[in-house]
């Protein structure tokens, strides 16, 4: 049995019935092309294997990826932070206990790919999913929220106890789904992500004390320039993101 590693934030999940459910909910096919970030000791990766023909994974550690040996499995011994998503095909779906170390920024290296995949499957720790399913003008709504939800449509799904876990985490847990809109928003990654890191870098600032947009942009965005970045949709942002684009370009 692997000894998990604090520094990879290695919870292994465990629980077969929490397990099923992941699968049920994912509901594969023959044919889909499957990607696990984090197999692990491929606790979710055989019970997709029994619904699918093959499946990439994705693990950083080397022992672990070395303890996945199947002809049905494609190993990819990377770190999922830095992983090219865009060598898979178009309508991949990913799926996985996502590290909780590092589960923010990896979803926002994932939403990047927003165009590409069908749909994600995450298990995460609860406060996590909470943050990205919050509403605009909560607590719980910011940069992460925005980014996430301007590409996909998000649903929780179900919680998870620590005792699922081995070694339980000092979090409860969620798991989440997210697909793609249709029709997806037009966003340029870099420019977007931007106006949001400006917009959120503090939560208490006016919009015209974050952003960089004049009076009149306002008036033509139809945005209270006093307003919060809470305060506004994720439509918002991608409209404000758009529109210095085209400023830029002009």
């Amino acid at each position: 049995m692997h000894r998990p590693r604090k520094r990879f934030g290695q919870h292994f999940l465990h629980d077969p019935g929490v397990l099923a459910r992941i699968v049920e909910a994912i509901n594969p096919v023959a044919d889909d092309f499957i990607v696990e970030i984090g197999p692990g000791e491929g606790a979710l990766t055989k019970p997709l294997l029994s619904r699918v023909r093959k499946i990439d994974v994705i693990e950083l550690d080397r022992d672990l990826a070395s303890g996945l040996k199947d002809e049905r499995i494609v190993v990819h011994q990377a770190d999922a932070l830095d992983f090219d998503f865009g060598q898979f095909p178009t309508g991949m779906r990913l799926a996985g206990n996502l590290p909780y170390n590092i589960s923010t920024p990896l979803l926002f290296h994932l939403a990047r790919y927003a165009d590409r995949v069908r749909d994600m499957h995450f298990m995460l720790q609860l406060e996590v999913v909470e943050r990205m399913v919050a509403a605009p003008s909560t607590s719980e709504y910011g940069r992460l929220s925005v980014a996430l939800q301007a590409r996909f449509r998000m649903k929780k799904l179900f919680n998870v106890s620590k005792g699922c876990f081995r070694p339980p985490p000092k979090v409860e847990s969620a798991v989440v789904r997210m697909e793609p809109l249709v029709p997806r928003p037009a966003i340029d990654n870099t420019p977007f992500d931007d106006v949001l890191r400006s917009a959120f870098s503090s939560r208490r600032k006016q919009l015209r004390n974050a952003l960089t947009l004049t009076p009149a942009d306002y008036v033509q965005l139809s945005i209270d320039p006093s307003a919060r970045p809470e305060n506004l949709s994720p439509a918002d942002y991608v409209r404000i993101a758009q529109h210095l684009r085209e400023d830029a370009d002009s």
